[in-house]
């Protein structure tokens, strides 16, 4: 029989407080479940609030990390990336020898592109667990961030510890790739490929190298051999190919009957007979075909284009054939009148005079006229050097 007055002894209190902490338990391991059902119906602003319960009745419990990983990735579903790092944040309160809570908040925060923080929680993942994932998540933020020396350290840990492992030469590679050492790069992805050729995330890298380097032949190759066991990856290739491919022109056609495949000394008059007329001046136009978008203010900046005589000195390519110019030549205006570009057909139609002389017996050399754009595409990207001009001699070049 209990008497309100019997004394209390240590082992009452015990028994009390356990019973009192199981009970707790319960109710944080039902809030849990309630948490992780809504959770699954995708009703995540009532699963934090359940998750968050389930914390507050018993933080020490077994469970408590992982329902504040919980509560993170809710946060997550909901695009709360803040609120999603302050519960991976108490995760880590809970039991900071958990390193796989370093590795999702670090992974939060290289999401972001907050690469020093994510490499400050790789570290301390890395210390705690020694493990070669967790040098490769190190090895990462250490490229982003630029420590080269120190991601090769990290990714060399992994070929000594486990050597049969791929993300040791496959972050290898995409260390020496982020240095632009392509040929190292390329070495190191086959090195991957070796110990499973089934990666297909070192071939997409291999593609990328080769693309880097301008080698579209083998970049293409690459994408070929990708197209049938990951069209997903084939594609991503394909279209970093084209962004970092530079732009060139493919062809010329002339809308205006400037007949750029006439020889030298074509008569001024012959081209309209607006021109028969001395001093008298008309417009002509080229288009030129892109094999790539092009950034539009660069296409249509007047100053990005040249028009000049030819000056190559391969066989019959110098303008006149490298015979003397004779009085009645005339020359065009280095810079075109205007141009217009055309997104949906990647064209521009170059617009210029031709003026005839103050004798109406003006010549000229058509083939020999060369159109030169020195503009860059949407990307940024330069003309290629090869392939930046036109005449009707050489055609492309």
């Amino acid at each position: 029989m209990n008497d309100l007055f019997s004394p209390v002894t240590a082992d009452s209190l015990f028994v009390s407080a356990w019973q009192q902490q199981a009970s707790l338990e319960q109710l944080a391991g039902n809030a849990l479940n309630t948490g992780i059902t809504a959770y699954q119906k995708g009703d995540y602003k009532n699963a934090i609030i359940a998750f968050r319960n389930a914390i507050g009745l018993a933080p020490q419990s077994a469970n408590a990390v992982d329902t504040a990983n919980y509560v993170a990735s809710s946060y997550l579903k909901l695009g709360d990336s803040y609120n999603a790092a302050k519960a991976y944040e108490t995760a880590i309160s809970l039991d900071p020898s958990r390193d796989d809570s370093h590795i999702k908040l670090g992974n939060l925060y290289f999401s972001e592109e907050r690469y020093q923080e994510a490499e400050e929680h790789y570290f301390k993942a890395a210390k705690i667990n020694p493990d070669p994932v967790n040098f490769y998540s190190l090895g990462q933020a250490y490229i982003k961030t630029g420590r080269y020396n120190d991601a090769e350290d990290q990714f060399s840990r992994i070929q000594r510890l486990a050597p049969q492992a791929v993300n040791g030469p496959y972050g290898m590679g995409l260390n020496y790739n982020a240095q632009g050492r392509y040929d190292e790069a390329i070495a190191m992805f086959q090195d991957a490929i070796d110990l499973d050729d089934e990666f297909y995330d070192a071939y997409l890298e291999m593609g990328y190298a080769y693309a880097d380097m301008g080698e579209m032949d083998m970049a293409q190759e690459v994408f070929e051999f990708l197209e049938e066991p990951s069209p997903e990856l084939a594609d991503i290739l394909s279209r970093y190919m084209y962004k970092v491919d530079t732009p060139k022109f493919s062809f010329a056609r002339a809308d205006g009957a400037f007949p750029y495949l006439q020889p030298p000394g074509t008569k001024v008059a012959s081209f309209d007979s607006y021109l028969e007329t001395a001093n008298a001046s008309k417009n002509f136009k080229m288009t030129f075909q892109f094999d790539k978008e092009m950034d539009r203010e660069s296409v249509e900046d007047r100053f990005n284009w040249n028009i000049s005589r030819s000056t190559s000195s391969g066989p019959a390519e110098f303008y006149n054939f490298g015979m003397s110019v004779p009085e009645t030549e005339i020359k065009l205006s280095s810079i075109p009148e205007y141009i217009y570009y055309d997104a949906d057909q990647l064209t521009a139609t170059v617009y210029f005079k031709v003026t005839q002389n103050a004798t109406a017996d003006g010549t000229i050399d058509p083939s020999h006229i060369v159109f030169k754009f020195a503009g860059e595409d949407k990307y940024g990207l330069k003309m290629d050097p090869n392939a930046d001009e036109f005449s009707g001699f050489s055609r492309v070049g």
